[in-house]
C-alpha cells in the first residue's frame, strides 16, 4: 500500500458515504489534490479529443463509410485521446464516404498490421469501453457487492456489459462486410469478438485490481477524476492485452480486415 503523494493529507482515509437511501457504505481514499488535477486535465484531453472527432464526422462531412465506426472512434478517444485523434485524421478518414466515393476502399491487405491491428482492437475496445461505464456507474448507484465486494460486482457487471455492446459493435462490421443474415451475423460477431473481449477485459480488470487494491488501497471513489484517469489507463492495457488474440483472430479470418 503506498502512502504520502499519492494519498491527500487530509482526510487520508474516509468513508465514502451518500446520502441517498440504501447507498452502501464503503471506505475509500482520497487521492492527493496533484493526483486529481493530472485526473480532471486526462479527462478533459480525451473528451475533447472525442468532440473534435465527432465534430469532424458529423459536421464535417466525414462520415464513415461503415456506420459504426462513426461511434469507434470517438469513443476510442475517451480512453486514447489525442493518440486516438492522431489516429483517426491519418488513418481513420481514409476510410470516409467523400474520400471512399473519390479515391475507393484502401487495400486492407496493403496497409500496415499495426494500422489492421489497432481497427480491428477498437471495435471490441469501443464497446467494451461503453459497457464499462454504464456498468460503472450502475455498480455505484444501487450499491452492488459481490462477495461482499464493489471490485467484483465491477468486474462482473463490465464484463457482462462489455460483452453484449463489443458483440454489437462487431456485428454491425461483420454483417455488412459478409452481406449475411442476422443470425448468421450474430453468430459470426460472437465467434469473432467473444476471445477479444476476454482478452481486452483481462487487462482491464488487472489495472483496476492494481489501482484499487494495491496502489490505492482500499480504492479510489468513483466520483473522483482520479479514478477515471486510471481507468483509461486500465482500458489502454486491455488494448495491448488485446493485440495477440486479435492477431490471431484476423490471421484466420474470423475478424475482418480494415
Amino acid at each position: 500500500m503506498l502512502t504520502g503523494s499519492l494519498r491527500g493529507t487530509w482526510p487520508p482515509i474516509t468513508d465514502d458515504l451518500d446520502e441517498r437511501a440504501g447507498e452502501r457504505m464503503e471506505r475509500h481514499v482520497q487521492p492527493a489534490d496533484w493526483i486529481e488535477v493530472v485526473g480532471w486535465f486526462s479527462l478533459a484531453v480525451a473528451f475533447a479529443s472525442a468532440l473534435v472527432i465527432l465534430v469532424d464526422i458529423v459536421l464535417g462531412g466525414h462520415r464513415q463509410k461503415m456506420w459504426i465506426m462513426n461511434l469507434v472512434y470517438p469513443v476510442t478517444a475517451l480512453y486514447w485521446g489525442p493518440v486516438a485523434l492522431w489516429f483517426y485524421f491519418t488513418r481513420g478518414r481514409r476510410t470516409s464516404k467523400p474520400v471512399v466515393e473519390k479515391e475507393g476502399m484502401p487495400d486492407s491487405d496493403k496497409l500496415p498490421r499495426w494500422d489492421v491491428q489497432s481497427k480491428a482492437i477498437s471495435h471490441c475496445g469501443a464497446g467494451c469501453t461503453l459497457g464499462d461505464i454504464g456498468a460503472e456507474w450502475l455498480v455505484y448507484a444501487a450499491s452492488l457487492t459481490l462477495a461482499g465486494t464493489a471490485l467484483y460486482a465491477d468486474f462482473a457487471l463490465d464484463f457482462a456489459f462489455a460483452w453484449v455492446l463489443g458483440i454489437l459493435f462487431q456485428y454491425f462490421t461483420i454483417v455488412p462486410m459478409r452481406n449475411i443474415g442476422r443470425l448468421k451475423g450474430v453468430w459470426a460477431a460472437v465467434k469473432a469478438d467473444t476471445l477479444s473481449i476476454v482478452a481486452f477485459q483481462i487487462g482491464l480488470f488487472l489495472g483496476m485490481w492494481l489501482y484499487q487494491e494495491v496502489i490505492f488501497s482500499p480504492g479510489l471513489p468513483k466520483t473522483s477524476a482520479a479514478y477515471w484517469m486510471m481507468m483509461q489507463l486500465s482500458m489502454i492495457l486491455g488494448f495491448f492485452t488485446a493485440w495477440p488474440v486479435n492477431a490471431w483472430l484476423v490471421r484466420i479470418g474470423w475478424k475482418e480486415k480494415m
